[in-house]
């Protein structure tokens, strides 16, 4: 379910990028108002993603994905241009986006349960003082 939650928040978010080119520096009330709402909306079913799937995971698929749907989206509806540094510059994105899916955190649980149990108590000692 987590991971329909993702795919929600990106959804969402590239329609609140669409209408953010709509809204003409938010000089148009109705794109305002649905950039509004489609950016809320995006970060609720994101932060319910955020449950079950590890954050730089959720957040790079999320990332990832809406820059190569943005980028599709600049050039087919608003007629963008992009050359070929665009092109590379995504290219390397879905790449890190790859490799952290398939050798980063969360596929490991000891090593980030290891990680987070550190990382709370030098919170503590930090808060205690």
């Amino acid at each position: 379910m987590s991971y329909l939650y993702l795919a929600l928040s990106i959804a969402l978010e590239l329609v609140g990028t669409s209408l953010l080119k709509a809204s003409e520096g938010f000089s148009k009330l109705f794109p305002t108002i649905g950039v509004i709402i489609a950016f809320i909306s995006c970060f609720f079913f994101l932060s319910l993603s955020l449950k079950t799937i590890p954050l730089n995971t959720a957040y790079a698929i999320w990332s990832g994905i809406g820059i190569v749907a943005t980028v599709i989206i600049s050039v087919s509806i608003w007629k963008e241009k992009i050359n070929m540094a665009s092109i590379a510059g995504i290219t390397l994105i879905l790449v890190g986006v790859v490799i952290l899916n398939l050798f980063g955190p969360g596929h490991n649980e000891s090593s980030s349960d290891d990680k987070t149990s550190g990382s709370s108590v030098v919170i503590e000692d930090g808060m205690n003082k």
